[in-house]
């Protein structure tokens, strides 16, 4: 078999020095597993917009379509503040989704051990902590038409449209369902069914695959401002939860500051299936590039590390290998060594953005 090719788009900010680390752990598998990956490397965002005036060039969006899987850093900045909003580094981002019709996102909240204090909730409610929320990424409001800036009557009208057609819900509840039987077996779908027609048709269509196709995993319903009042309350009681793009924007950054850090959390962005068998894939740690910390070494590099881990899961079917890669943050957490974003009351070792993941390596080499 071909080796699996591997597009790195490091992006803005501290998306080149997260990258950096996972790059090291790319080749530790290389030579310490003999797993190869064909890597290659290009512009996004920002970097994209200097040096071709575009947040993503075209050449870059042709071979994102060919690669087994795309690994992205993060976008944006001040600098960019001023561009319109079409141009904006963000819009490289959307394009990559959209062209590539990845219309799952996997936002895992893991709750490591070592960090249950860093939550904003209790240690005890958010201890073993484990939610896979699958967001619908193509379509909704996001992407809806009509929309934009109009007059009517003398005064600005902002208009949005939310739109979902009845395959859209479909094929992204089937990535939750099937989600589901790799963990727990359960399945929570959100929408605001009591106001919306789009929320009625999404729960109508959730429960038909739900009954067609998969009987055996637990499905629920449940408002989606009713679920982020149970994420706050007793998060441990979700397994997967899916949901459309809105919502699920703004649930799985909820669920996502209950692990306590944003620099801890990886995602993943599936599409349908290529030739290959590999889905379409898009994997990328959920901080943004906070410009105010790059260059200085004080970047937290782990969400990017994990985002690798579910390449490695989801894309290259090598889940042992995710499990391995996985542990080996666990056990540096675990060590008590903590970049500027983990140290808190509860202390820990200092490390760098290098040192972070020159102990992930040597956790990793210790797991041999």
């Amino acid at each position: 078999m071909s080796t699996p090719s591997l597009l790195i788009l490091p992006g803005d900010g501290i998306g080149p020095e997260v990258m950096t680390e996972v790059r090291r752990i790319i080749d530790w598998f290389g030579k310490r597993r003999a797993i190869a990956f064909d890597v290659s490397e290009d512009l996004v965002g920002g970097a994209a917009w200097d040096a071709h005036g575009t947040p993503l060039s075209d050449a870059t969006m042709a071979r994102a379509q060919a690669a087994d899987a795309v690994l992205l850093g993060a976008v944006g900045g001040p600098k960019y503040d001023d561009l319109d909003f079409s141009v904006k580094p963000e819009r490289g981002l959307l394009r990559l989704r959209k062209e590539m019709d990845l219309y799952a996102n996997l936002r895992p909240a893991v709750c490591f051990d070592a960090l249950a204090d860093f939550s904003s909730l209790k240690a005890e409610v958010v201890s073993g902590l484990d939610i896979m929320i699958v967001r619908e990424l193509t379509s909704g409001v996001y992407f809806g038409e009509p929309r934009g800036i109009f007059t009517e009557n003398n005064e600005r009208v902002g208009l949005n449209t939310q739109r979902y057609s009845e395959s859209e819900i479909a094929r992204v509840a089937r990535s939750a369902f099937e989600l589901a039987l790799r963990r727990s077996n359960k399945v929570c779908s959100m929408e605001k069914a009591n106001v919306m027609e789009s929320g009625v048709l999404w729960r109508q269509v959730v429960q038909e695959v739900h009954d067609a196709e998969y009987p055996d995993v637990e499905l629920s319903h449940m408002y989606a401002d009713a679920g982020a009042m149970q994420l706050t309350r007793w998060p441990r009681q979700f397994d997967v939860i899916v949901t459309d793009n809105l919502f699920g924007d703004l649930l799985s950054d909820l669920a996502a500051m209950l692990t306590g850090s944003l620099g801890m959390l990886p995602s993943a962005s599936l599409g349908a299936p290529m030739a290959n068998g590999r889905p379409k894939a898009l994997y990328e740690p959920v901080h943004g590039s906070a410009p105010d910390i790059a260059g200085q070494g004080k970047a937290n590099p782990i969400a990017c590390i994990l985002s690798f881990a579910m390449a490695l899961r989801y894309s290259f079917d090598l889940g042992a290998e995710a499990d391995r890669l996985e542990a080996a943050v666990q056990q540096v957490l675990a060590d008590g060594l903590r970049t500027a974003d983990l140290l808190g009351p509860a202390g820990g070792t200092p490390v760098s953005t290098r040192g972070m993941g020159d102990a992930v390596i040597a956790a990793l080499d210790a797991g041999l």
